[in-house]
């Protein structure tokens, strides 16, 4: 029986091995990849970092360097902030700037990890947030301004504006967040965020997907530059750390609400499918308003880059209408 029993387990033996073979073929293929993936992020991001085409001027904040872009020299001096994780925001709002800045002085704020502003080991809380950008307002002598953001701007923006009522003659909301919506409790994986980044995974992702600018009027030059500082920025360590900031963020924001006398308009989304009474929300923060308005627009809820010219009207005849 024994030469019949080595037979079999011989002829077991050899499927294994051709099993563990292939496993290890594939675990070579894989860790092979992985390595030529990130070698190719490397020399890319160090390539993309020539490549950037300065703008807009470096304030000291913090003892690091902020970028702001500023544009147009009119009498009333609009600040405009990005949302989350936009990574270039000075030349993501440039069609809303190029249109606002013949009327407006517009000065379009970076703040730390964002476009070419520096990054920060300091927590991402509102509070940390809304200080920077104020001093580096105010290294600019820019007092009086209209305070105007995309998204998160409504989360931060909120807190600005009860902490500097002297300075901000009105609010504006590009589809802004708000601090009572749903959903906001989220925990993200950071972790996973931080992997696909560091490994180069992320850039492989985007560069397979499709471009977020296409369709958009932006000319080829500012969507490359966008492109490379999406790649260079997005989920950096400091972008990381204000998504981990987020939940908290929100929920510090929901004993604010904004001052009654302060001129407060909100362009929002009308068909967003993501949060439930999206549009109520909004509503909801003008109905004590003195002066408080919301305009419902058809879009992404990026409503800057398709209605960029009906938002920069409705701003002016608002501020007219205001005063």
């Amino acid at each position: 029986m024994k030469p019949i029993e080595e037979v079999t387990k011989k002829r077991m033996r050899k499927p294994l091995r051709i099993l563990l073979k292939t496993l290890g073929a594939i675990a070579i293929a894989i860790v092979l990849f992985l390595a030529i993936v990130f070698l190719v992020n490397v020399f890319a991001t160090k390539s993309d970092q020539a490549k950037i085409v300065p703008y807009g001027q470096h304030v000291s904040v913090d003892g690091k360097n902020m970028n702001v872009l500023i544009q147009g020299d009119g009498k009333e001096t609009i600040v405009l902030l990005p949302g989350y994780g936009t990574a270039a925001p000075a030349l993501d709002f440039k069609l809303l700037i190029d249109e606002l800045s013949p009327y407006y002085k517009v000065v379009a704020v970076e703040p730390f990890g964002y476009g070419l502003s520096d990054g920060t080991e300091k927590d991402r809380t509102t509070e940390n947030i809304v200080s920077e950008v104020h001093e580096a307002l105010q290294q600019l002598n820019i007092n009086q301004y209209i305070l105007m953001g995309h998204s998160i701007t409504g989360i931060y923006g909120i807190n600005y504006v009860n902490k500097y009522p002297n300075e901000v003659t009105a609010f504006v909301g590009i589809d802004s967040s708000v601090p009572t919506q749903p959903g906001m409790d989220v925990k993200f994986p950071l972790k996973t965020f931080a992997f696909l980044k560091k490994s180069g995974l992320q850039r492989l992702m985007v560069n397979f997907g499709s471009s977020p600018y296409a369709g958009f009027p932006f000319d080829d030059r500012t969507v490359e530059q966008m492109t490379m500082l999406s790649n260079i920025n997005s989920n950096s360590s400091t972008m990381l750390n204000e998504m981990d900031h987020i939940s908290s963020n929100f929920k510090g924001a929901q004993g604010l609400t904004f001052p009654k006398d302060l001129p407060l308009l909100l362009f929002v989304q009308a068909d967003n499918q993501d949060v439930p009474g999206w549009i109520p929300l909004h509503e909801g923060q003008i109905k004590d308003s003195v002066h408080g308005k919301v305009i419902i627009m058809e879009g992404s809820h990026y409503l800057h880059h398709t209605k960029f010219k009906e938002i920069a009207e409705g701003v002016r005849v608002f501020m007219k209408e205001s005063k």
